[in-house]
């Protein structure tokens, strides 16, 4: 009796969680990725010869615990991932760090030991936490951050300093905009829950290598393959399955997962003949875009910690968050500026948004910078869905059986995160194999 395979297409984290578990269970599954490069978008970008880079900061947190269990089932060191408790910090004006207790006393003690924050704004961010547990975390699905945070009463500070950048941080999406139980939902997860739940999980490889290459090595000691360089143009339905216009092979696929960014997905479910809906509602959602502003300051330069938030406007600077990428694994004094959302940052040139990001880091740290050895601008225009109250994000499932779904912009109590992604591909995997399974 010949083994079930299964087509997946797309080889970033979605796809290949999906491939890793299904893998597992012992069916066999051929991945087909267009690019050389895994990760889909999260991955690495080479930088010259020397150097390579993400082509986004991405922050992982406790609570990502399908992620987690992904990275140890491929084989992934610990050291792969700088453990880091609750830290915010905004030189100058906040610093805030969850104490090594239990919860909820690390959030507590942390709160009670914060500097830069008044007692008006520490009962606030306690009124909300409250507020929020008692509602068991539910609030009116129209609802967006802005008017919580109004409804609860929150302080212009805590707003700028910890509520708006954890916000854009988790959801890529302005307050005004952004879906109030989304956000919701992160708090529950991290803040909320226990003390590791709130830890940072700060990647030391680059995106490509954290999860994308170790799930290669572990396809392929398990009889999967991987097909990169390979486009799938188009899904045919057949007897028996699907074919897909692409695919250096002739036979049908029973099961196909589409894994690519929603962009693509939506025209391959329109190639099949019976998808326009579901492809029309892919079509239609909405985006919000990362900039990535890398910074080679040379030896001897740093942050005062890995990971600081910065102040942000007109008379500020684009960028929200900068990371030591030095401290990180890479070269000392590389610094990720990253900069979420839409905003006027969009219209300024490569050259001059540099310059903005360098000055906005001088301002803050208080202290002359060196001008960069090098430095890289990393552009995603639609790097994940924007997380609105009103949005539609699809199932899995699609009209026709046996083509599921799988990526960040999947129905999930997250936002576009990358354990979003490895959700929606463990919950596929799980669909297949139920299929697969005989009757009784």
């Amino acid at each position: 009796m010949s083994v079930p395979a299964v087509a997946v297409i797309g080889a970033g984290y979605a796809g290949l969680a999906c491939a890793v578990e299904l893998a597992r269970r012992g069916v066999h599954v051929t991945v087909f990725e267009r690019s050389h490069t895994l990760g889909g978008r999260a991955r690495v970008v080479p930088k010259e010869l020397q150097w390579r880079v993400d082509n986004g900061q991405h922050i992982l947190a406790g609570a990502y615990g399908e992620l987690t269990r992904l990275l140890r089932l491929t084989g992934g060191s610990p050291r792969l991932l700088e453990h880091l408790p609750l830290t915010l910090h905004v030189p100058g004006r906040l610093h805030l760090k969850a104490a090594a207790l239990p919860a909820p006393f690390h959030l507590a003690v942390g709160l009670l030991r914060a500097r830069g924050l008044a007692w008006a704004d520490r009962l606030a961010m306690l009124r909300l936490m409250r507020g929020l547990k008692r509602a068991n975390f539910r609030v009116a699905a129209e609802l967006t951050v802005e008017q919580l945070l109004r409804d609860t009463r929150q302080t212009p500070a805590l707003i700028e300093l910890i509520w708006e950048p954890l916000c854009v941080a988790a959801l890529n999406t302005p307050i005004a905009e952004a879906s109030a139980q989304i956000f919701a939902n992160v708090l529950r997860d991290s803040l909320a829950s226990g003390a590791a739940a709130s830890e940072l999980l700060l990647p030391r490889v680059d995106l490509s290598e954290l999860f994308p290459v170790p799930a290669a090595r572990y396809l392929a000691t398990r009889r999967g393959k991987l097909r990169t360089g390979d486009a799938i143009t188009a899904i045919k339905p057949v007897d028996g399955g699907f074919r897909l216009e692409g695919d250096p092979g002739s036979q049908p696929w029973q099961n196909v997962v589409l894994a690519t960014a929603p962009y693509h997905a939506a025209p391959l479910l329109a190639s099949t003949g019976s998808c326009d809906r579901l492809a029309a509602q892919i079509e239609a959602l909405p985006y919000e875009p990362i900039v990535t502003v890398y910074l080679a300051l040379g030896r001897g330069q740093s942050l005062p910690e890995i990971m600081i938030g910065l102040l942000t406007g007109a008379a500020a600077g684009p960028a929200q968050w900068a990371f030591d990428r030095g401290r990180l694994g890479g070269p000392e004094g590389l610094i990720a500026c990253v900069i979420s959302a839409h905003g006027p940052h969009e219209s300024l040139p490569r050259d001059e948004l540099i310059l903005a990001t360098h000055a906005q880091l001088e301002r803050q740290l208080g202290r002359r910078l060196p001008a960069p050895e090098w430095s890289q601008v990393i552009v995603e225009k639609r790097a994940t869905i924007a997380c609105r109250p009103d949005i539609r994000r699809p199932g899995i499932r699609t009209p026709l059986p046996g083509l599921y779904l799988a990526g960040d912009y999947i129905d999930s109590d997250y936002p576009a995160t990358l354990e979003s992604a490895v959700r929606s591909g463990v919950a596929c995997a799980d669909a297949i194999a139920a299929r697969l399974q005989p009757p009784a």
